[in-house]
């Protein structure tokens, strides 16, 4: 891990098992990611999809439509990026990495949560549900460290004082 502090923000860099236990804070209490993909045309196409709450490994599971566009633009180009935000407690974090798809039946069920009966009425073993497996292998990251009250006063602070109270923490992870 290396730290450097710009006026405004301590920057990190992290990998190992201290970079899977700050994407695992990060993303802790997230429900919902936002999965980019790279469509046909090379442009990029973004969805929501809901987050797995089990503790981050490297590898992030979810579960979509075998029947979805995002399968095969996966089948085209692995690569993707998943965007996490949280407001209201400052954390955004972004991860790289590369998807497959399977209709690993064991690893469904295992996920399996009665929430998607809302997209799969005919629960897990609907034979259109594909699992998508992201093994992330870097992110990004920039968090408030304090509450809102305590935050408020580092911006005003750093406002008065040129830039110079850090007001978060940001950096980069290898996963």
């Amino acid at each position: 891990m290396s730290e450097k502090n710009d006026n405004d923000t301590q920057y990190k860099e992290l990998s190992g098992e201290a970079g899977h236990k700050k994407i695992s804070e990060l993303i802790k209490g997230i429900r919902i990611a936002m999965l980019t993909t790279i469509a046909a045309d090379g442009t990029m196409s973004s969805r929501p999809m809901a987050i797995q709450d089990e503790p981050f490994d490297g590898t992030l599971w979810f579960l979509t439509r075998s029947s979805s566009e995002k399968i095969d633009e996966i089948a085209q180009d692995q690569h993707i990026t998943l965007t996490f935000a949280e407001p209201k407690d400052s954390k955004y974090i972004t991860l790289k990495g590369r998807a497959t798809a399977s209709q690993d039946r064991a690893k469904i069920k295992e996920l399996w949560n009665p929430i998607y009966k809302a997209w799969f009425p005919k629960g897990e073993d609907d034979p259109d549900i594909a699992l998508l497996r992201v093994n992330v292998s870097e992110g990004d990251f920039w968090e408030a460290s304090s509450s809102k009250l305590v935050m408020t006063v580092k911006y005003l602070t750093a406002a008065m004082t040129g830039g110079t109270m850090p007001v978060g923490e940001a950096g980069h992870i290898a996963v």
